[in-house]
């Protein structure tokens, strides 16, 4: 098939791969613009779709928006038997929608109608969802509103942010590439008017742990925000994200340093982290911290 693929992230780039490995025609790829990145912040960086992309000589176009009709104009031109998407990061008119043959399909990481939105694996997380899951989704003008051609499932089980991200790019890659080898079998299904829930993008003000919380809860934003942005908490001043933690039954006021090895007091319950990160620094477990960097019993953290 004539596709074009739209993309942005990490996630997107096993789609990517996917369809060029199957043998289709990818004619066009669309990313997000280059952005500010490198060590200093400052250095134009391009996307990972644009990279893969790059690698393979496929045509990248970065605008930033298609509300202008040349843009729209010029996505119809390239006469594409369908698109496919996998969180691109703009929003698609109706025309742009319709201009391929079969319309656009997206990858969206959740059991539709259950998370609509810009963050669905954290959103699952963060709520304790035991099983998430991907889905293949035409493309409509509403909100990750569109008839489902196929989904599958997994366990969230544990997983971090990251982890689970992978997996999902994982298998959302394949399902595109069997909906793609059978649409006839593959018939859209129209999702469930009950269950919807907006899976809303992640604040900065999300990722600081307040210790008033039950030590369940924490633990699943360190997990949902791992690796990046990251969950933390700050000691005199300096940021130390936490990477990765597990509860201890112990109890004590919120916030406060239980024991040697950093186990800290929640609303109900404790943490112990196991992975951290100081502000400029390698990530390193609890105990090197503790090493170099001693956190006495009874210190309060904020």
């Amino acid at each position: 098939m004539r596709i074009i693929f739209m993309g942005t992230p990490d996630f997107a780039v096993p789609t990517l791969a996917a369809l060029i490995a199957a043998g289709h025609e990818i004619v066009c790829v669309y990313t997000q613009p280059p952005r500010p990145g490198g060590r200093r912040g400052k250095e134009l960086t391009s996307s990972p779709v644009q990279r893969a992309a790059e690698v393979h000589g496929i045509e990248v176009r970065c605008p930033s928006t298609f509300r202008d009709l040349e843009a729209q104009a010029d996505f119809a031109a390239l006469e594409a038997d369908i698109g496919v998407v996998a969180a691109y990061g703009l929003i698609l008119p109706q025309t742009v929608l319709d201009a391929p043959r079969h319309g656009c399909l997206n990858v969206h990481a959740s059991l539709l109608p259950r998370w609509r939105g810009a963050a669905p694996i954290h959103r699952a997380i963060l709520s304790g969802d035991p099983v998430t899951g991907v889905g293949i989704m035409q493309m409509e003008a509403g909100l990750d509103t569109g008839p489902v051609l196929a989904e599958e499932r997994t366990p969230t089980d544990g997983k971090s942010g990251g982890e689970l991200t992978a997996e999902l790019a994982a298998m959302g890659a394949r399902l595109m590439v069997a909906v793609l080898a059978d649409l006839p079998g593959h018939p859209p299904r129209p999702q469930p008017e009950f269950g919807a829930t907006y899976a809303k993008k992640i604040d900065k003000a999300e990722t600081r742990i307040d210790f008033a919380h039950d030590a369940e809860l924490i633990e699943r934003q360190v997990r949902a925000f791992a690796p990046t942005p990251g969950a933390w908490f700050d000691l005199h001043g300096e940021r130390f994200k936490v990477l990765g933690a597990e509860i201890v039954a112990r109890a004590g006021a919120a916030g406060t340093v239980l024991n040697e090895d950093l186990t800290i007091a929640c609303g109900y319950g404790a943490i112990r982290p196991t992975l951290v990160q100081r502000a400029g620094r390698p990530v390193m477990s609890a105990a090197d911290l503790l090493h170099g960097r001693p956190v006495p019993v009874g210190t309060r953290l904020a």
